[in-house]
């Protein structure tokens, strides 16, 4: 659980699962995550194993995240939480 601990984590992973992003992407596509955080969340991902930096020697520099195949596993159990949740939140607006 500690692996996902963190506000911002999951959706993460959930923005992850489409393609790798670019920094810049990743805190356009996650609205309200602050670049700091942002950073420090990518950094435990990355430290878990669960995300990948890749670093292209650019000018500019560019730098990629993506799952790695354990972050695409985690995604994959993590899925049925999420239609879980969408269920339940669906049923408590209604």
């Amino acid at each position: 659980m500690s692996v996902i601990d963190g506000k911002w984590k999951v959706s993460l992973l959930w923005v992850l699962d489409q393609r790798p992003h670019r920094f810049g992407e990743l805190r356009r596509l996650v609205p309200g995550v602050s670049e700091k955080v942002l950073a420090a969340q990518l950094r435990e991902l990355e430290t878990d194993g669960i995300v990948h930096r890749e670093v292209y020697e650019e000018v500019p520099p560019r730098v990629e995240y993506s799952l790695t195949p354990l972050g695409q596993d985690l995604n994959t159990a993590l899925k049925p939480l999420g239609a879980w949740g969408g269920k339940h939140l669906l049923a408590d607006t209604a």
